[in-house]
C-alpha cells in the first residue's frame, strides 16, 4: 500500500508517533519511511508541535488538600457501606430478643449506612464538578491553538529539509521554521514565494534570519497553490510586483492537511 496515498493513515501513525503510542517495529519503520517521505516527516512534526504547544499551556500545580481529604471522604465511606452490607450477611446465631434483634441496632446501622451514601453521593458529585471543569479548560486551551490546514518542507536540489511552512487560516498566520543549516550572509535576504498554476511567482514576505518566522497571508494566497519557493535576494527583498532576481534555494510542495 502507498501510505502517500492515504493521508488519513498519514495523520494517524503521525499522531502515534508524537504521543509515543507507536512503538517497536512500528516506529522503527516509520521512521525509516520519514526519512525518504516529506509528507510523513512533516505531519510528525505538526503533531509534535501540537502536543507541545498543548504542554506550554497547561501550567504544572498540585493538587489541593481539599481533593485529597474527598477522595478519602469517599474511600471510607465506600468501605463503610461494604462493612454494613457484610454484617447484614452473617446468618442470626444469637437468642431471640438478644442484643442481634435490637431495633436500636438495627436503626442505628441503617443511618449510618444512609450517611455513608450520602457522603459518597457528594463527594463524587463534587469530584466531578470539578474534572468537568479542567475539561472544559483543557478544551478552551485546545480551540485556541492554531488549526494548522497546511504544510510543505521545502527542500534543496538534494532533497534537503532547509525549512517547514505551515499555514493556520484562523489566524491568517504562515508559520516558517528553520530545520536546515543555510545561512544567508548579512546583505542578502530570503523571499517566500506562491507558485500558482498558469501565473507567475507571488511574494508572500521576506523572512528575517530568525529560526522561527510569522508571515501575514490570506486564505486566498495560499489556497491551490501546489508550490512554495524561497530565493535569494538583496537585503529586503525585491520591489512589489516583481518576480523572483535571485536564485531559487529550496521548494517544495504544500499540502492541504485539513479537508475544507
Amino acid at each position: 500500500m502507498n501510505i502517500s496515498n492515504n493521508p488519513t493513515l498519514i495523520e494517524q501513525l503521525a499522531a502515534s508517533y508524537a504521543l509515543g503510542t507507536l512503538r517497536g517495529g512500528a516506529r522503527r519503520r516509520f521512521e525509516a519511511l520519514a526519512r525518504d517521505n516529506a509528507t510523513l516527516r512533516a505531519a510528525a512534526l505538526i503533531w509534535q508541535s501540537r502536543l507541545a504547544s498543548v504542554a506550554e499551556l497547561q501550567p504544572q500545580a498540585a493538587p489541593s488538600p481539599v481533593v485529597w481529604q474527598r477522595i478519602e471522604n469517599l474511600v471510607r465511606a465506600d468501605q463503610e457501606v461494604k462493612a454494613m452490607q457484610a454484617a447484614r450477611a452473617k446468618p442470626v446465631t444469637a437468642a431471640a430478643g438478644g442484643w442481634w434483634a435490637s431495633l436500636g441496632l438495627w436503626r442505628g446501622a441503617a443511618g449510618a449506612g444512609a450517611l455513608a451514601a450520602v457522603v459518597a453521593l457528594v463527594t463524587g458529585l463534587n469530584l466531578n464538578t470539578q474534572l468537568n471543569g479542567q475539561v472544559q479548560e483543557l478544551t478552551a486551551k485546545l480551540s485556541a491553538t492554531p488549526e494548522i490546514q497546511y504544510v510543505a518542507v521545502l527542500a534543496d536540489d538534494k532533497a534537503s529539509a532547509s525549512m517547514l511552512v505551515t499555514f493556520d487560516p484562523k489566524n491568517k498566520k504562515l508559520l516558517l521554521k528553520r530545520v536546515g543549516d543555510f545561512r544567508e550572509q548579512a546583505d542578502k535576504s530570503l523571499q517566500l514565494w506562491a507558485l500558482p498554476p498558469g501565473s507567475g511567482p507571488k511574494s508572500l514576505g521576506v523572512l528575517g534570519s530568525e529560526p522561527v518566522l510569522r508571515l501575514t497571508a490570506a486564505h486566498s494566497d495560499v489556497r491551490e497553490v501546489p508550490t512554495l519557493a524561497i530565493s535569494l535576494e538583496p537585503k529586503g527583498g525585491v520591489p512589489p510586483g516583481s518576480g523572483p532576481s535571485g536564485p531559487v534555494l529550496f521548494k517544495g510542495a504544500l499540502i492541504q492537511t485539513v479537508p475544507q
